[in-house]
Order: structure tokens, then sequence, then C-alpha cells
């Protein structure tokens, strides 16, 4: 099992990204994404440089966002790939076998067309309106519950949009497996710590040895 809690890194500036890693490290997180993306290939290594060697101390999971090839550079955990980006199957042929694939998903059929390509886990969104969030269709309790109940998969489902501590309780019982948040956490790293209360999130034994 992958952590339950997937904090997805905010800033205007590499720096501010990295700040905000620093943070939720310290806070606890166990899993991160690195959220920035639109850099050279050059300075996106040297981010994901210095973004690894962070999360290496605090023995913090990280993912790289589209980028495969640098994920696989700086033996980062695995890597998040949008809709758009290259198919899971050739990612996973130049991937170490350790690395995780995660995908993204909008509505069921995304999902069906990801567990058949053997993803690792599945970020399902959005559940609410938020300010990175453009004309997604919203899912919603409702849309994860029919999701999750059409699926019956032990592939970790997190839910992704919006998602505050609030919304925790009613999210699992919905089906999903665990939250990826972005604002809720850069806007109050203390958060990490209720976020992983309630989502049962601290590392186990068993999560300690099933984690790939």
């Amino acid at each position: 099992m992958i952590p339950k809690l997937h904090y997805i890194s905010q800033g205007n500036s590499p720096k501010e990204h990295l700040e905000n890693i620093q943070e939720a490290c310290t806070a606890g997180a166990e899993l991160v994404q690195l959220g920035m993306t639109n850099k050279s290939e050059k300075k996106f290594l040297k981010l994901a440089q210095e973004a690894r060697e962070i999360t290496s101390h605090f023995q913090t999971r990280l993912i790289l966002k589209s980028n495969y090839k640098i994920a696989k550079e700086v033996k980062a955990d695995g890597v998040f790939l949008e809709k758009t980006d290259s198919c899971p199957n050739m990612v996973r042929k130049h991937l170490y076998t350790w690395q995780l694939i995660g995908g993204a998903a909008n509505n069921l059929e995304d999902c069906e067309d990801l567990l058949e390509k053997e993803v690792d886990y599945i970020v399902l969104g959005s559940f609410a309106k938020s300010t990175q969030e453009n004309e997604e269709t919203l899912l919603g309790l409702d849309g994860f519950s029919l999701i999750t109940e059409a699926l019956h998969t032990e592939t970790p489902l997190i839910g992704f949009g919006g998602i505050t501590t609030k919304d925790v309780k009613d999210i699992l019982e919905a089906g999903i497996s665990g939250v990826a948040v972005a604002e809720a956490i850069t806007s109050d790293f203390n958060s990490i710590r209720t976020f992983n209360q309630l989502l049962n999130a601290s590392v186990t034994d068993e999560q300690r040895h099933s984690f790939k």
C-alpha cells in the first residue's frame, strides 16, 4: 500500500516549492508529489534532485509528475501521469521495477483504462472546486461512491480536488483509499497531522513491508 496522504507541492518559484516540501516533510508527510513541472529539462532536473535530497533525509516518498526519465535519474519513488502524458505501459519499461506509476482519472472509463494498464494507484478527481481546477467535471461524494462500487479493485484510489480535513471521513466511507491535497496543506502544514489521524495513515509495519 502507498501512503494515504499525498501532498502536492505548491509555490510561485522552485525555491518556494522546496521550502514547502521541507515544511511538509517536517510536519510528517509520508509522500510528496513535486507540483512544479513547467520548467526546462535542465531546471526541472535540478529541482527534482533538490527535492529528492529533502525527501530522502526525512524518508518521505517522492513522486514526480509526467517526466519519467528524470524520475528514474533522481531515483524518485515514482511518477504521476496525466491523461495527456505517455502511456503507463510504455513508461513502465523505462523505470526501475520498484518505482510506482500513478495515473489521473476523471470518470469510470478513465479508471478502467488505467487498471488495464496496471498502474499502482489512481488519482481520481475532481472532488470539489479548488483554485487549481478549471472546468473539470466535479465528482463529489456521489461520483466517488458510484465509481468505487463499479470498480471493485484493490488498486488504491486517491481522491483529489479541494479536499479539506472535514471531507476525509465521508470520502473514506465512499470507498476512496486516500487523498491528494495541495492548498489545504500549503496554507497550514499542521493539518498534515490531522489528515494522517483521520486517514490512519501513519506508517505501519504492513505499509512499510508492502510498499514496492
